[in-house]
């Protein structure tokens, strides 16, 4: 599927900032740990259910913690990000370059902004602003493979998530016809360096999933790893339930199936 237009207009405009660096802001807060204990949220600041429940374009107050980052440019940073209820995709929001250095996977932090979606992908919307928090939590990687033909799956959207024991299939075709199992961009029109789109089947449906280079750049192992991949492939994945036009994952990681 196509990526967000909005993504492109950011190619436009800061190609050469993709940053992978780890940052964001200070203050104190509620703490957590890896083990998903109980948040207890601030004043204010909704429960994941009561996020889940706000109309779009109305305004949320979130505690939530960084689990990756995607890009950095012009004041602006794109996170994903999770508690142990459910998971925020949070694009945008307004972030200074030194800030974003020290969001580092499990930084909590307080987001306030609006919620929108984007052809299914829920998310808080760009000119959020947020606070660093005390607390840290890294969430496990969830398998959803199993639900991955049911209706119940957008309910873990834009959580760290695996798939397990997934077949490579053909993603298109190269310039002589033969079958190829990635593109570079949805439709073949990119070249390397650009996203990666590759096909991935299970129970006789095929899904399209993502290696988003603001992500995860060429220069990554997972993006090396899609580039070798052979049609019919046993391979595990994990990364980001991120959503458009259905599900379209943003993969972190490929290895051979166990």
């Amino acid at each position: 599927m196509v990526q967000k237009m909005k993504k492109f207009i950011t190619l436009l405009l800061a190609s050469a900032l993709v940053l992978t660096c780890a940052g964001c802001g200070s203050k104190g807060g509620d703490t957590t740990s890896e083990s998903g204990a109980a948040d207890v949220k601030s004043e204010g600041v909704m429960t994941y259910d009561e996020y889940v429940a706000a109309p779009l374009d109305s305004e949320v107050v979130i505690e939530t913690y960084v689990q990756d980052k995607q890009s950095w440019w012009d004041n602006k940073a794109t996170l994903y990000t999770q508690d142990k209820d459910g998971a925020y995709f949070v694009y945008n929001v307004t972030c200074s370059e030194e800030d974003y250095k020290k969001l580092t996977p499990g930084t909590k932090i307080k987001v306030t902004g609006y919620k929108a979606e984007w052809s299914g992908e829920v998310e808080i919307a760009e000119g959020a602003s947020f606070e660093i928090e005390d607390g840290n939590y890294v969430a496990a990687a969830e398998d959803v493979t199993s639900l991955l033909n049911s209706d119940d799956l957008i309910n873990h959207q834009n959580k760290f998530v695996s798939f397990k024991g997934m077949t490579v299939e053909a993603a298109g075709q190269d310039d002589d016809g033969n079958d190829v199992a990635f593109l570079y961009n949805w439709d073949g029109s990119g070249q390397d360096g650009d996203d990666l789109y590759f096909n991935v089947s299970l129970d006789g449906n095929t899904y399209t999933f993502t290696v988003e280079s603001y992500l995860r750049d060429k220069t990554t192992d997972v993006y090396a790893a899609v580039k070798g991949l052979n049609i019919g492939d046993k391979i595990d994945m994990e990364g980001f339930l991120y959503w458009y036009e259905g599900v379209n994952p943003h993969i972190t990681s490929v290895t051979a199936a166990k």
